[in-house]
């Protein structure tokens, strides 16, 4: 009964949420953007905008549709100039969809009214509360089965305002959560972050942030030990983003770095159960130099030093 309940509560959390985001988006509204077109009508615009000559036989399976609606809503197109045909070279009973000039200048206005609407309801939020609007977002997408991107887009950039904190965020959920190191790593964390920040040398030091989406989904710090010795510093990969390279990429912009501003050696500090980061230290041509018990973080373990002549 207790499952059921669940269930139940569930099943109107999603249904109260698609009365609101609909509600919010207007797609209740008879003309979708304020134009003349329905919300299907004018996703049918968008599939033949971003496509390379599909057949309506593809829009029915991947949108949904039923044959004879999309049927109707392309004769509307063609009757309107927005659309014609080219027979398939390949299959004689199909024909391949082309969008006309006239369709582009009609879908134009309504693609920037999207994108209007949408940075509007952003606009709204504080950066930080849009990172998790988004993040949200992409969390619905991927639990409710929606495929992964062929290439997804992640990138990196030099920190800004917002980024230490979120950073810092980042280092404390995922390892309370994952190896149960608790709010003394964080602190950790917050002291070796604010002294970057207090001491900020821009011509031999440097944070890196990787970016999903407008989410900062990892980090990396290279920082001055001495005028020969860089010290990389809070690596780390959120797991959404885990397994695309991100991490490998982090390491090698230090590198670069480090070797383009004059240092000799970049050393590191991290723990022997970090395997995973372990492989992109040693892949990446570090090696280890030493290891270290300690219970700096509340539990035991052995911390590594790990060394890169350059």
């Amino acid at each position: 009964m207790a499952h059921t309940g669940r269930m139940s509560s569930g099943v109107d959390a999603v249904r109260r949420f698609n009365r609101f985001y609909t509600s919010q988006i207007g797609l209740l509204r008879e003309g979708l953007l304020d134009s003349p077109f329905s919300l299907m009508e004018v996703r049918v615009l968008y599939e033949l905008a971003h496509r390379e000559s599909p057949s309506a036989t593809e829009l029915v399976k991947d949108l949904g549709l039923d044959a004879g609606y999309l049927s109707r809503i392309l004769r509307k197109f063609e009757k309107c100039g927005f659309v014609s045909r080219s027979p398939s070279k390949t299959d004689g009973r199909r024909s391949h969809l082309l969008m006309t000039r006239a369709g582009r200048k009609a879908f134009a206005p309504l693609d920037r009214a999207s994108s209007e609407q949408a940075a509007a309801m952003l606009k709204r939020l504080p950066e930080t509360e849009q990172a998790r609007l988004v993040d949200a977002m992409r969390t619905i997408e991927t639990l409710s089965g929606a495929p992964p991107d062929a290439q997804p887009a992640y990138s990196f950039r030099a920190h800004r305002p917002g980024d230490i904190g979120a950073i810092i965020h980042l280092h404390g959920l995922l390892y309370a959560r994952e190896y149960g190191w608790g709010e003394r790593f964080e602190a950790l964390v917050a002291d070796i972050a604010a002294k970057f920040i207090q001491n900020f040398d821009a011509a031999r030091e440097r944070c890196w942030v990787a970016e999903m989406h407008g989410v900062v989904v990892g980090s990396v710090f290279l920082v001055k030990h001495s005028d020969d010795v860089a010290k990389l510093r809070l690596l780390i990969v959120d797991p959404s983003a885990r397994g695309l390279g991100i991490g490998r990429h982090l390491v090698a912009e230090c590198i670069d770095f480090a070797r383009d501003s004059g240092y000799r050696m970049i050393t590191l500090w991290t723990q022997d159960i970090l395997r995973a980061a372990q492989h992109i230290y040693e892949k990446s041509g570090f090696r280890l130099v030493r290891e270290e018990p300690h219970c700096a973080f509340g539990i035991p373990m052995v911390g590594q030093i790990w060394e890169l002549a350059l």
